[in-house]
């Protein structure tokens, strides 16, 4: 298909679990390209296939019909650099934060000891240096979301997927998270897919939303975002707007 200048695009995607009168039919039929250096959010009611489309995008779920591309050629997951913030951040409890950081670039075998300045850049935006010692255990809910980011930008990532990364947060910090991740993503343009139940998380870091509706799910409406990336959209009359519309659309299940 043809993407433009898109990173990833889902062709024709459909994803059954299970065969036969047992099967889960999570996605049909789906098609969505995911534009290289831009967030796009997968939105929608609990069950639409939101966070099946990222483990596609992954590589840990394979289509069962369809294809993947990236850059036009179908993904080689190994090949491409894939950074994947889950919802319960995915940190080892016997790690402490600096191994905690490190594993990712350690396994894909990209960790050197020249890459120390990016190390601790990246510590120091997310206001890490002084809990490297520390076991995520002796973390809060938001520090230990912000070693998870640190992991997967310290990665160089070519595609950062986040499954509903900040939903365990509590509002104040929830929105500290959007405000620091925002500030990473302007710093390093990484071509970003993330799946949120939060009309507004989602108006506030994506430029493209994807709303998802029905079982199979599929993509209803990609909505272009003129609000993202800049804090002071969230007190416009427009932000509220747009948010209304957004509620609309998912409860009503069509567009």
């Amino acid at each position: 298909m043809d993407g433009g200048d898109s990173l990833l695009c889902f062709s024709g995607v459909s994803v059954d679990y299970g065969t036969g009168t047992d099967a889960v039919h999570a996605i049909a039929d789906t098609s969505l390209c995911v534009e290289r250096g831009m967030v796009l959010a997968l939105i929608g009611a609990s069950g639409c296939g939101k966070s099946t489309m990222l483990r596609v995008a992954a590589g840990l779920v394979r289509p069962t019909a369809g294809t993947l591309y990236a850059d036009g050629v179908p993904v080689n997951p190994h090949i491409l650099r894939i950074g994947f913030l889950p919802q319960n951040y995915g940190l080892l409890a016997w790690k402490t934060v600096r191994e905690n950081i490190l594993l990712g670039a350690q396994i894909k075998g990209m960790w050197n000891p020249g890459r120390m300045n990016a190390f601790d850049e990246i510590v120091s935006d997310l206001g890490l240096s002084g809990l490297l010692t520390r076991y995520p255990s002796e973390l809060s809910g938001g520090q230990q979301q912000r070693v998870g980011l640190a992991r997967a930008f310290l990665l160089a990532p070519d595609l950062l997927l986040m499954d509903e990364p900040f939903s365990a947060l509590d509002a104040i910090t929830r929105e500290s998270m959007q405000e620091i991740f925002l500030s990473l993503w302007k710093k390093h343009a990484v071509t970003t897919m993330l799946v949120t139940h939060y009309v507004e998380e989602a108006l506030m870091l994506a430029g493209r939303i994807a709303v998802m509706t029905g079982t199979p799910g599929r993509i209803a409406e990609i909505i272009d975002n003129p609000l993202a990336g800049d804090l002071t959209h969230r007190c416009m009359p427009e932000f509220f707007a747009m948010g209304q519309e957004l509620r609309a659309k998912i409860a009503g299940g069509i567009v």
